[in-house]
């Protein structure tokens, strides 16, 4: 008698990805080298004192510390993001990774400031691997997805911003600031090869010259009004965001709290909550709430700076403000990429470029305004300038029309 034939089923693979179809462990490991790339904009900043100090700077120009690396990713933004259009993005991520981790290991070593200058703007220059692998994302998610892929990577991005001041502290307190900034460098060197070894190679969406991409970049803000506008609501709260920030840190350590320098990076711990928003943005997006939450994210931040104003002599208020600000300002930043990748799938690296660039001069504007601000008027100044800009945002907003969902505009063939 011969054996039966084996009628029973096969085995199911196991399911690797997510509902959404991204393997939840690619969409970790994207938000988690986001946050550390943009992390090293940030680092210096609790070490300025140190730094003056060692190098026998004014505080004034120990700050241009601060001022080059976020010049340096301005330029990154507008020069050097629009090629993840031009070149596979793998070996693009790989190569500026592998940049980053020399600047930094020539910022730990420097031995003049000059020195540590240089190794900051290019550092500053090439992390804006960040906004390469957000578009990376955007482009692996389906479309039914895309704003909970896109929501849960740039989670990263805001807390790496946050916690890069509290790990910066921390570390220095404990061994050296030349620590800092090579242990980043380590940490940069393990993310290209894991970078490398993890994503998917992806071709290029363009074939034109470096030149006309630049060119087209440009031209992508007059074609596409959605993006203008979204990039100066998010210039306006990461203005705000920033004009917290920054001057947090004197009301935390003046007379009133009395707070050391290592309870200022730990109060960053507090605004990283805010990060946790991301993921319900992302949803909110794909339910095509992008218009309605975006104007209810411009109240909230204007409701927390009003908090924060009120509870002047409150830790726990002031805590609270700062988590609403975060969360405002998430919400915001996942709504207004979402919107922007919508507007040309060829242009998605030159669409982010033009439109991180446009809020972090907002961001910069913010840092330094923000800081006359409060040695002019104080921390009820502050307050009364951070709710000022999500307000001015809410009335630019109230000018905005519904639109009709249509078939994205892309740029002319030879433009691509």
């Amino acid at each position: 008698m011969s054996a039966s034939p084996d009628v029973r089923k096969p085995r199911r693979p196991v399911n690797t990805e997510a509902p959404h179809g991204v393997p939840g462990w690619l969409v970790v490991l994207l938000a988690v080298a986001t946050g550390m790339t943009v992390a090293n904009l940030y680092y210096a900043q609790p070490l300025l004192p140190s730094l003056s100090g060692v190098f026998h700077t004014s505080t004034a120009t120990t700050g241009t510390l601060v001022t080059l690396t976020q010049v340096g990713y301005v330029i990154g933004m507008l020069f050097l993001v629009p090629l993840g259009d031009r070149l596979e993005k793998r070996n693009l991520i790989t190569v500026l990774l592998a940049i980053t981790t020399v600047s930094l290991v020539a910022a730990g070593l420097a031995i003049s400031f000059p020195m540590l200058l240089i190794a900051s703007l290019v550092s500053g220059a090439t992390s804006v691997v960040a906004q390469i692998l957000v578009p990376f994302a955007a482009t692996l998610a389906p479309d039914h997805a895309r704003g909970r892929i896109v929501g849960r990577v740039m989670s990263g991005l805001l807390t790496g911003i946050l916690l890069s001041r509290t790990l910066s502290s921390v570390v220095s307190d404990l061994t050296d600031w030349r620590v800092v900034f090579l242990g980043s460098a380590g940490l940069m060197a393990i993310l290209a090869v894991a970078l490398r070894v993890a994503l998917p190679q992806q071709a290029p969406t363009t074939a034109i010259p470096y030149h006309h991409i630049l060119r087209s970049t440009a031209r992508l803000v007059r074609t596409h009004p959605a993006l203008l506008r979204r990039g100066l609501y998010q210039a306006a709260m990461f203005g705000a965001f920033s004009a917290f920030w920054t001057t947090v840190s004197f009301v935390l350590t003046g007379p009133r709290f009395h707070y050391s320098q290592i309870g200022v990076g730990v109060f960053a711990l507090v605004g990283a909550a805010g990060a946790a928003i991301a993921p319900f943005a992302g949803h909110w997006a794909d339910r095509g709430l992008v218009r309605p939450m975006t104007g209810i994210a411009f109240g909230v931040a204007a409701l927390a700076f009003g908090l924060a104003g009120f509870g002047g002599h409150s830790i726990a208020l002031i805590a609270l403000a700062a988590i609403l600000i975060d969360m405002a300002v998430q919400t915001t930043l996942v709504l207004g990429q979402h919107t922007v990748y919508q507007l040309d799938p060829a242009a998605r690296a030159r669409l982010n470029s033009a439109f991180i660039a446009l809020f972090f001069v907002g961001g910069a504007i913010g840092s330094q305004l923000g800081s006359a601000v409060y040695h002019a008027g104080g921390w009820t100044a502050i307050t009364a300038l951070g709710a000022a800009l999500p307000l001015i945002a809410l009335v630019y907003w109230a000018t905005e029309r519904p639109q009709r969902t249509r078939t994205p505009r892309r740029l002319p063939h030879t433009m691509r």
